[in-house]
């Protein structure tokens, strides 16, 4: 059985992954809408990992004993002004999540909950993958500056992320799946 006070903060979780997903699909459209379709597609990517990530901690939740309660999501950001405020935005943010998951294994070690461990365990090495290829992205993009042919470039090898099979998020899946 799940502690209150850890499935309320799971809970809360559900919310900041789903967010995360909405933030990263508000970066694909805006990224798409300048023709940088391989930074979108690699936006895409991401926000189909982050709605995973929230049906990971639904059902950690549910298997727990406890009951999931769906939260409002804030409204968020939906313009920028480079990619490079993107990505900036992008780190700040996993950085966040970090934090987020830094406070959820603190309340299991409260709580003495040792089930949680093993999957808090999997998102700190997790978001440890997160912001370093985000603070890599960022630093590629500073080190282009001005110059289009380096962002052209990076556009180019972000796009070749590979979705999941039968992603949601996927144009060539849901074009299928029709």
């Amino acid at each position: 059985m799940i502690g209150e006070r850890l499935k309320t903060a799971m809970n809360d979780q559900v919310r900041n992954e789903l967010e995360s997903y909405y933030i990263y699909l508000s970066m694909a459209a805006w990224l798409h809408s300048r023709s940088l379709d391989g930074m979108a597609h690699w936006m895409r990517c991401q926000a189909h990992e982050e709605m995973v990530h929230a049906m990971k901690f639904f059902d950690h939740i549910i298997d727990r004993g406890g009951k999931v309660i769906l939260q409002d999501l804030r409204q968020i950001k939906t313009d920028w002004t480079s990619s490079l405020e993107i990505w900036e935005d992008t780190l700040a943010h996993e950085q966040f999540i970090s934090g987020k998951i830094n406070d959820l294994t603190s309340i299991a070690r409260e709580e003495k909950d040792y089930a949680a461990e093993p999957m808090l365990a999997w998102f700190s090495k997790e978001q440890i993958e997160e912001e370093a290829t985000a603070g890599k992205v960022l630093d590629q993009i500073k080190m282009a500056g001005t110059h289009q042919g380096g962002i052209m470039f990076l556009d180019r090898e972000l796009g070749a992320r590979a979705f999941p099979p039968g992603s949601p998020i996927d144009p060539v899946a849901y074009a299928q799946a029709t």
